[in-house]
């Protein structure tokens, strides 16, 4: 079991993490890019992607992600390296 005090260390350390990240950018999610979500649901449909996850995918080929921060495994089909 973590102590409270390692938690709370950890907890600030964490939102030190997020405070010195760039403003994040919003996806526009048009047409073009529901086509793309859906066939990457088609593509992968073994793996219970949810529309995001499919969405998340699009996003990380179109932008030439090499390297995606999630602690979602389900971003990992396309290749991109995850740093979890």
């Amino acid at each position: 079991m973590v102590s409270p005090s390692i938690r709370q260390t950890r907890a600030g350390e964490f939102l030190a993490f997020v405070d010195a990240l760039p403003a994040p950018v919003v996806q526009a999610f048009d047409a073009a890019e529901l086509s793309k979500t859906r066939l990457i649901l088609a593509k992968f449909g073994d793996r219970n992607l949810a529309l995001a996850d499919a969405h998340g995918l699009v996003v990380i080929k179109d932008h030439r992600t090499a390297v995606c921060w999630s602690t979602d495994r389900h971003l990992g089909p396309t290749g991109v390296e995850l740093a979890i």
